[in-house]
């Protein structure tokens, strides 16, 4: 990951590299800053091999990155939006003494910061010189725990280059030309694809500023600057929908879906937005390095799916795919149960978390071969063709009158009903202390009474909702998806 970028720094010094804010900064610019960061992270920090990285939007923050990298050390994303509590919380079980903050003022004074804007560029510090070893750290991400400690995944050198290796297999090529949308927070994995495989590649990447509203930015970009190559969640589309009939973007070359399941109406509607796009639903787990299986569209027509939702497709390159009964037994194609990944790609595990790793890794023989396998929690099955075909989370089943209940199928049949609109299902616990369905519909008005008898005409009594709350728009979280917490958090008011 750090060769390829090098080589690139090389080949292409005068081409773009970033555009952030709507400015435009060449390759031997970032190569510049990378040496800049590097030589005062070698005064100052020269022992640290976990380094915290304030995730500004700015070139001092993605070059701050390679240096750390040159430097053999690994960083771990603080969101400089996200609650200081959380980021202390982090800084504690990491046992962090350095931050690296390019903003004008740190919330870290107390912390060993290093400020990384205004810096001096006096020689290059580009050569990959330090002895590293593929199986140490390249980043840390924390997600949220259910305890509601965050908990940390950790990522390699070998993790991270196993998926470059299976991206590049994918199908999806990227060079010189290419002018890549970067629209998610540092501190979600899906950033580092967005990112890593367009400047190894010498295209320019382009974000989206901390304080912008996405999507009207993603969309600016995508036309202005006639993007190739975007990523980005459904939710992110959903909020374009409105804008479709005048939305044409014919440079867009390919376009990939991820972080939360792809409904087929919304992709074939969008596909005549992206008329000459090759679309890509892709699926990972953070544990899994960013994306582990993917499904190419061939037909937008014939489009493989499960209660009106993508499939996620086939395992990429250097994973392997199984699907378990609760006792981990391998169940035959077209049984259900969850889906467990193993292969390069898997992390090494959570940080400092024993017993996390315990309950979320396990080996197993399969095809004669001990392997390292990883609970994914999502509820699956694998078709006849290979393809696998996702249900949700085991998470999202709920037991409803004694009967277990796929949220997945209330949600495609509310959505049917609602012509594409979105809707989720959520469970809650009523005035009685039984467990209850409610169902969120995002737009405007709708008649809940017919909502209510074309669902009863459709699924058993007992998956029908007895709650039914309409919301203008459906709040995203960071990263641009449904933020289920603050949905449910409204469970109150119903």
């Amino acid at each position: 990951m750090i060769d390829p970028l090098l080589l690139t720094i090389d080949r292409f010094p005068d081409k773009n590299a970033f555009c952030i804010n709507e400015t435009f900064y060449t390759y031997e610019q970032f190569g510049q800053h990378i040496s800049c960061i590097r030589s005062v992270i070698r005064d100052f920090s020269p022992h640290d091999l976990i380094i915290g990285l304030v995730a500004n939007d700015d070139i001092e923050t993605y070059a701050s990155i390679f240096a750390l990298w040159l430097e053999g050390k690994a960083y771990v994303p603080l969101h400089p939006n996200q609650p200081l509590d959380r980021c202390w919380e982090i800084i504690k079980q990491t046992n962090i003494d350095t931050i690296l903050d390019s903003g004008e003022a740190s919330r870290f004074l107390h912390r060993g910061v290093i400020k990384t804007s205004g810096l001096q560029y006096k020689k290059d510090l580009l050569i990959n010189d330090v002895d590293t070893d593929d199986d140490g750290l390249a980043y840390i991400l924390f997600t949220s725990g259910s305890t509601g400690i965050p908990k940390g995944v950790t990522l390699s050198r070998k993790n991270v280059g196993a998926f470059m290796d299976s991206f590049r297999d994918s199908g999806i090529t990227i060079n010189e030309d290419d002018r890549c949308l970067q629209c998610f927070d540092l501190t979600f994995d899906v950033s580092v694809q967005c990112f890593l495989t367009p400047l190894t590649n010498g295209a320019c990447v382009y974000t989206i500023p901390h304080d912008q509203i996405k999507y009207s930015y993603v969309f600016g970009l995508l036309d202005d600057h006639r993007l190739t190559l975007g990523a980005m969640a459904p939710s992110m589309l959903r909020y374009l929908k409105p804008y479709f009939n005048e939305i044409d973007l014919p440079a867009l070359k390919n376009c990939i879906l991820t972080g939360e399941a792809s409904p087929v109406d919304l992709v074939q509607q969008w596909q005549k937005c992206v008329p000459n796009a090759q679309i890509f639903n892709f699926y990972g787990p953070t544990e899994t390095t960013i994306y582990c299986t993917y499904y190419k569209i061939e037909d937008i027509n014939e489009i493989k799916s499960l209660y009106g939702m993508l499939s996620i497709g086939r395992p990429m390159k250097n994973v392997k795919a199984i699907v378990v009964d609760e006792n981990c037994n391998v169940l035959p194609k077209g049984e259900k149960g969850e889906l467990c990944i193993s292969g390069k790609q898997v992390s090494p595990g959570y940080w400092n978390s024993r017993e996390k790793n315990t309950l979320a890794f396990f080996e197993k023989q399969w095809n004669g071969i001990t392997e390292r396998f990883y609970h994914t929690g999502d509820l699956c099955y694998i078709d006849t063709d290979d393809s696998i075909m996702l249900f949700g989370r085991l998470d999202s089943q709920a037991k409803i009158q004694g009967y277990r209940v796929e949220l997945g199928e209330i949600e495609h049949h509310a959505r049917e009903y609602l012509n594409g609109n979105n809707a989720v299902a959520l469970t809650f616990i009523n005035s009685i202390g039984n467990t209850d369905l409610a169902i969120f519909v995002e737009g405007k008005e709708i008649d809940i009474a017919a909502l209510t008898d074309y669902l009863r005409s459709k699924v058993p009594p007992y998956m029908v909702p007895t709650a039914i709350v309409v919301e203008k728009e459906f709040p995203l979280n960071s990263n641009g998806k449904v933020d289920k917490k603050k949905l449910r958090e409204k469970m109150g008011q119903v």
